[in-house]
C-alpha cells in the first residue's frame, strides 16, 4: 500500500516507474510472504476457499492484517511526505519574528 500510494500520489513518478515499482512490490511479495501466508495478498482469495472447506480458524489473521497495513502505510506515508520547512525557510521565519538562534 505504502509503495501504491508513493506512485500515485506524488508528481514526480513517472507512469513507467510505477508500473516497475508496483510490480516489483508484487513480484517481491511471495518471496517474503510466501513462507508465512502463503503470499495471500487479496483477502478474498482467503475468504473463498476458507469458507467452502468451512474451515474459519485462521481466516482473521487474512483479513485483519491488510486492513492494518493500509491504514499505517497512510499515516507512514503522510509522515514521510509531509511538507516540512528547509533551513533557509526556518532562517526566514526567524529573522520575520526576531528570534535568534536556537
Amino acid at each position: 500500500m505504502f509503495v501504491i500510494m508513493a506512485v500515485a500520489t506524488d508528481t514526480r513518478s513517472a507512469g513507467e516507474a510505477a508500473a516497475i515499482a508496483i510490480g516489483g512490490t508484487v513480484g517481491l511479495d511471495p518471496l517474503f510472504g510466501g513462507p508465512i501466508s502463503g503470499a495471500s495478498m487479496n483477502p478474498a482469495r482467503s475468504l473463498g476457499p476458507a469458507v467452502v472447506s468451512g474451515d474459519l480458524r485462521a481466516l482473521w489473521i487474512y483479513l485483519t492484517p491488510p486492513f492494518l497495513g493500509a491504514a499505517l502505510a497512510a499515516h507512514a506515508y503522510q509522515f514521510v511526505r509531509a511538507d516540512r520547512p528547509g533551513p533557509a525557510e526556518l532562517a526566514a521565519r526567524r529573522a520575520d519574528t526576531g528570534a535568534g538562534p536556537s
